[in-house]
């Protein structure tokens, strides 16, 4: 076997470090019976080595390369341009050259060749690096391919390639580059097969493009390509484009744009019958890699001939059922503000916290509601608990509904979907110590489970977590504070709707709910401002946090002026507010008492933008307004007709949501504070397994799943393998959007608002904190790089409780994720910031620094010129 050139029939999906991503896959499709590979070689990594290896200049270099950012684009193009001038300086040795015409002279001396590059960081399941590097079509002669080859290895220094690495985490120096040497194909057609929707995700839907001549038009832009869909053996859609230009081998060799005739412009580039049988084989690919495929393929001669084959990277992947049944999921982050991805511990303690089984896919968690969707009696309480929390689901939701093949057929019988743990809600006293009773035996409860757990280690300490686990349901899912939770959300209901019928008030339970009492989650962004007060008269402390570096910060603060007093500032909110974080819902996430840093940016905030007092200030002044409009909307209904009962019915129900408004943040309270007690603890365990060589670090308990943890630790042995499998995957994750419904066939089903109250032009969404206004955007994706002034209006993809102490900033709320009861709507309406959250790629569409105006009242966004 020659070392630097091995024939593709050489090759199969393993040797992906020795030819590259293309390479491996293109050796791999031609094993597949019945699917035609035009014969061809790959120049292996080996080669690029040695050549390297002949410059050694490049090394510098890639040190320098490695240090940028992907936005250093103009020390980018430099590096990369001096690196590929080298590496095409340099002459093939004569010992590879001969081996590359050796094989050459098999395909045919002078036989019109593609070459292409392959890099080993190429056409992986999680990072295609599709058109990063170069392609040369019709190439003939082995003074021109070796040519050709020299260029393909300098290709994986271009611009966009660097970029792409820097983008995507790749190690320089550890990405490879072998070349593909295939026959040409001179094709009458040339294109495209999905084998699942890329815009859905749907897989039992390929999707084909087409345009005459080679393929590259498509890819480069140059040609309008035909599309189709074939589902079940059949063309479902098609749509055939003006084709004006085609692409087509010069007989000097590369590539020429050519006219299409005008009789020709409108044709179809293939038949019906091509499409389906293309189609077909598109499938016998999918099954022989077993998932699905974006592939590249030509028409010559009546025959398909595939020139590559790489998985689809951008789909959403599908939880696992096993019985081949239609179902329908319903995210659960979205419902839970965080949609990023979980590691397995994670996963896994939701899964024991929550009473409702739960599918995975794609590190998130669904909710499989197909029978309840499927079942007249339950469908109509679950469209409307989960549509009036969030509209999108609820819209695609109902497109499930209205298509009649999809769902199973079952009888109008059986009990009303409820959300797990509810059920229909009893009535409870307006009694505010009804909720400090519950909050009360929530205490005590983590109290004992503090006092109990440090005793124990080994398989006694997962025994006691899993009996301790059913107590956190007992006291998450007591009937008594479910009852407490829906009194006020029901009362908040009944105020909107029947005051905007009275009175025409639209949300007048946002303004009723400020500065509700017993708010865990408001009280702990107002707590920050006082800490703000504790350090702002103290110069060299704020100075010294400006420059903060690493977690030791507290420990060296009491040796500043005023540094004592700061630290026991931080340190008493950290005991209160410490077992929270970003993703708080992930045992697995880092906790504000484990990274103080994070808090640093938000407190040095405070103290530019506040005075010293603002915390009273702040929540003296929403209750003033809470008062105020209470006394206004009750004044009004009085001199309506039959006043008198419906002010003391609105009375009623305003002092319903200020009795349970602010408790609806407390049960996630003590589930964060009981999950950190755990995930102490286990970490303990987990430096013990370290220290006895079990584990390589700590953190790797994070990628096991609580019952394998469980394992390793009454084995003292572990899957190393699976560990560095379920990293990779976790990473790969990351990429990925979840959506907020999706069903067995991998289709993301997306909702819309169907409203026609929405300005042209502006974004709409959900209305959760009344109230309009005006300021500049701040696009923030992570929270540690916010950096507000007063008056900015928050624009991100979502928030959950961890975000809560930047709210006291900002003077207006807009999510991309969210809902009517999720806490960012909470805290918006207990902070009185106009928010509309629920609109759809906010991020993208409004751009930092932009003005834009929020409609809290009404639900949408205006960006203003």
């Amino acid at each position: 076997m020659s070392r630097y050139v091995l024939g593709l029939e050489e090759i199969d999906r393993t040797r992906a470090a020795v030819v590259g991503g293309k390479g491996a896959h293109l050796g791999e499709l031609s094993r597949v019976k019945g699917i035609r590979v035009p014969a061809g070689f790959c120049v292996t990594t080996d080669a690029f080595r040695r050549v390297v290896a002949e410059a050694p200049s490049v090394n510098d270099r890639l040190d320098r390369l490695s240090r940028l950012k992907p936005e250093d684009r103009g020390a980018i193009r430099a590096l990369g341009a001096e690196i590929r001038r080298t590496l095409e300086g340099i002459a093939i040795p004569d010992d590879l050259a001969a081996e590359i015409t050796g094989a050459l002279a098999e395909l045919g001396e002078r036989a019109a060749c593609a070459v292409r590059s392959s890099a080993t960081a190429e056409d992986l399941p999680t990072a295609s690096f599709a058109g990063q590097q170069d392609t040369y079509l019709n190439v003939a002669g082995p003074a021109a391919i070796l040519q050709r080859v020299g260029r393909c290895w300098a290709s994986l220094f271009t611009e966009r390639a660097v970029t792409y690495r820097l983008q995507n985490g790749f190690d320089h120096r550890k990405v490879q580059m072998a070349v593909v040497v295939q026959r040409m194909v001179f094709p009458r057609a040339s294109g495209v097969l999905f084998t699942a929707d890329p815009l859905t995700g749907n897989r039992k839907v390929a999707s084909i493009e087409a345009v005459f001549g080679l393929g590259e038009a498509l890819v480069s832009g140059v040609a309008n390509a035909d599309a189709y869909e074939v589902r079940d053996g059949g063309v479902v859609a098609r749509a055939v484009a003006a084709k004006r230009l085609a692409l087509h081998a010069s007989l000097a060799g590369g590539t020429q744009e050519q006219a299409i005739g005008p009789e020709r412009q409108d044709q179809p580039a293939l038949t019906d019958a091509q499409v389906v049988r293309l189609a077909r084989l598109g499938r016998r690919i999918e099954a022989h890699f077993g998932r699905p495929q974006d592939i590249e393929w030509c028409l010559a001669d009546d025959e398909f001939e595939f020139v590559q084959s790489r998985p689809i990277t951008t789909l959403f992947p599908v939880p696992e059922a096993g019985d081949g049944e239609n179902r329908v999921y319903v995210s659960v982050g979205h419902q839970q503000m965080m949609t990023d991805p979980m590691k397995p511990l994670g996963l896994s303690f939701w899964q024991m916290t929550t009473p409702r089984p739960m599918a995975e896919a794609g590190g998130r968690l669904f909710v499989d509601v197909t029978r309840e969707l499927a079942s007249p009696a339950s469908r109509a309480g679950l469209l409307a608990v989960l549509g009036g929390s969030d509209p999108l689901i609820g819209d695609a939701l109902r497109t499930m509904v209205e298509r009649e093949d999809f769902l199973p057929s079952l009888p109008d019988e059986g009990p009303a979907w409820a959300p797990p743990g509810g059920g229909a809600p009893t009535p409870i006293e307006t009694d505010p110590a009804v909720v400090a009773e519950l909050i009360g035996r929530s205490q005590a409860s983590i109290a004992a489970l503090k006092r109990e757990i440090r005793a124990k280690s080994g398989g006694a300490l997962f025994d006691f977590i899993l009996a301790d686990l059913q107590e956190m349901r007992r006291v998450q899912f007591d009937p008594r504070s479910m009852q407490a939770i829906m009194a006020g959300m029901e009362a908040a209901r009944w105020l909107n709707e029947r005051l905007e019928a009275w009175l025409g008030e639209k949300n007048a339970a946002d303004t009723l709910a400020q500065s509700a009492p017993n708010n865990v989650t408001s009280e702990m962004g107002l707590a920050l401002l006082d800490v703000a007060d504790a350090i702002r008269p103290h110069r060299d402390v704020v100075a010294f946090l400006r420059h903060v570096g690493d977690e030791a910060f507290l420990d060296e603060l009491p040796g500043i002026e005023g540094g004592r007093e700061a630290r026991d500032a931080i340190r008493a909110w950290l005991d209160r507010y410490g077992m929270r974080g970003v993703g708080e819902i992930d045992i697995t996430r880092p906790r504000w008492s484990e990274r103080p840093t994070t808090l640093v940016p938000m407190i040095l905030g405070n103290v530019r933008n506040f005075g010293p007092g603002a915390a009273k200030r702040r929540f003296e002044q929403g209750l003033q307004e809470a008062r105020e409009k209470e006394r206004e909307l009750l004044g009004r209904l009085r001199a309506l007709p039959e006043g008198e009962r419906k002010a003391e019915e609105a009375k009623r129900m305003i002092d319903r949501v200020r009795t349970f408004a602010g408790y609806r943040e407390y049960p996630k309270y003590g589930m964060v504070g009981r999950y950190f007690v755990y995930k102490q603890a286990l970490m303990e365990e987990a430096g013990r397994l370290a220290r006895a060589g079990v584990l390589r670090e700590k953190e790797d308990i994070f990628y096991l799943r609580f019952e394998e943890l469980r394992e390793v630790a009454r084995t003292n042995r572990v899957d190393d393998r699976l560990v560095r499998e379920r990293k990779d995957a976790f990473r790969s994750y990351g990429a990925l959007t979840p959506p907020r419904v999706l069903t067995s066939d991998g289709e993301a089903v997306a909702g819309a608002y169907r409203r026609d109250d929405v300005p042209a032009g502006a974004l709409a969404g959900l209305a959760v904190s009344a109230g309009a206004v005006e300021g500049r955007a701040r696009v923030i994706l992570d929270m540690a790089e916010a950096d507000l002034e007063a008056g900015d209006i928050l624009v991100t993809a979502y928030t959950d409780p961890s975000w809560t102490p930047l709210f006291v900033a900002i003077e207006g709320l807009v999510t991309e994720v969210g809902g009517l009861m999720t806490h960012g709507a909470v805290i918006a309406r207990e902070y009185g910031l106009p928010a509309v959250v629920g609109v759809e790629h906010a991020t993208r569409l409004i751009r930092d620094g932009q003005r834009i105006r929020v409609h809290g009242t009404d639900g949408y966004v205006e960006v203003l010129p």
